[in-house]
């Protein structure tokens, strides 16, 4: 699996560039900002881009999806629950990261649902609690958490459509069903591992 991680915009969020190397097909998760930075990574490493994931609609994770839609005829892909921030970015919010040109989802994504990119599947996990379409995505033996789940943190549950109790419920399905081994690639910060977070992480040791 081809895996470039580029932290981007003023907020710092993670952005994911993911491919199959047989096939150089591969997506995008959370294109935050800095849309040219990411195409010329895009072109580099010589992927035909196929999706653009959002794991979540808040505006550090979906700034540079228009332009890069735009750029690549990729579909974007949001949880439903989420899908109404994409197109109508909070005006607050979205000056944080300099302005954002709204975008519309073209696939609404639902736990269960799984994509193939190549020889790669892409697997949904509903993780609501940060807000309330966030998702993790399962491929090969990683998973990208968003702002789910961070090294030995979480994400905050004080924006609108947050809720503690309810990301408490996720991470107990994420320490329940992703094996220890999984490397974790979170929305900001560094990469973990769930071994790591379930010993660790305090959000998680208090379940």
């Amino acid at each position: 699996m081809i895996l470039e991680t580029l932290v981007v915009g003023p907020l710092e969020a993670n952005c994911y560039l993911v491919g199959c190397d047989r096939t150089r097909r591969g997506f995008i998760v959370d294109p935050g900002a800095e849309a040219q930075r990411i195409l010329e990574a895009v072109e580099r490493l010589e992927l035909k881009v196929e999706y653009l994931f959002n794991t979540h609609g808040h505006v550090d994770h979906i700034a540079a999806n228009a332009a890069l839609q735009e750029a690549t005829g990729a579909p974007i892909a949001v949880h439903e629950a989420d899908g109404d921030l994409l197109e109508h970015p909070h005006p607050f919010w979205a000056s944080l990261v300099g302005g954002i040109r709204p975008s519309s989802p073209d696939v609404l994504m639902a736990d269960g649902d799984s994509f193939q990119v190549g020889d790669l599947t892409v697997r949904v996990m509903h993780t609501p609690g940060h807000s309330p379409g966030g998702v993790c995505l399962l491929v090969e033996d990683a998973i990208f958490t968003g702002d789910t789940l961070f090294a030995s943190s979480i994400g905050r549950t004080d924006l609108p459509g947050g809720s503690m109790e309810t990301l408490q419920e996720s991470l107990r399905r994420l320490r329940e069903e992703v094996p220890p081994e999984t490397p974790v690639l979170p929305g900001h910060r560094g990469p973990s591992t769930m071994a790591h977070e379930i010993r660790a992480n305090p959000y998680i040791q208090q379940l």
